[in-house]
């Protein structure tokens, strides 16, 4: 069981983390074409509200909370360890206080399915890595990465979207805010 200093410190820490990694996708000045005005990029519009960005990163900074929890099968709490789908169940009740249950398919058929061009934290991405649709969930965190626990390591842990495992397997991303 941890301790309540470590914990506090690495939910510190998290919450560091994600800010930094939130601030980092700042948009950059364009040039005009004369070259003497700077005008800013605008920002991609998206009809989800700022209620899902709070949300999502709360949803973030708790499943960054959870890196190195160990691997169990059917596991939904962090003494005993998580598989994918106990994870997220755990970490969207306490973050948000959503009862978001069942398996990785069960939680597929919930939410809105969004572009995976528009993910934000605290969203769901959603892979088939048993030959079966919707066999393993984990949350984006941002910049192309998510937290997930698979069985082949053991532990909760970061990967990237892009990973060469991961890529060809993903199915979809859902949303639970607006």
């Amino acid at each position: 069981m941890r301790s309540t200093r470590s914990s506090n410190h690495l939910h510190a820490l998290a919450a560091c983390c994600l800010a930094v990694l939130l601030t980092a996708c700042g948009s950059a000045p364009m040039r005009t074409p004369d070259a003497s005005v700077s005008t800013p990029i605008p920002a991609p519009t998206d009809i989800r509200s700022e209620a899902a960005t709070e949300h999502g990163s709360e949803i973030a900074i708790y499943a960054l909370d959870m890196i190195g929890t160990g691997y169990r099968f059917g596991g939904k709490n962090p003494d005993a360890g998580f598989d994918c789908s106990g994870m997220v169940s755990y970490i969207f009740n306490r973050a948000t206080g959503l009862k978001l249950t069942g398996s990785a398919a069960d939680m597929a058929r919930q939410g809105r399915k969004i572009d995976k061009s528009n993910l934000r934290p605290g969203d769901l991405v959603f892979f088939n890595t048993l030959n079966r649709p919707f066999s393993h969930v984990g949350i984006y965190i941002g910049d192309g990465r998510f937290v997930h626990a698979p069985s082949g390591n053991g532990k909760v842990h970061i990967s990237r979207m892009d990973n060469p495992y991961f890529a060809p397997r993903f199915e979809m991303a859902r949303a639970y805010f607006n």
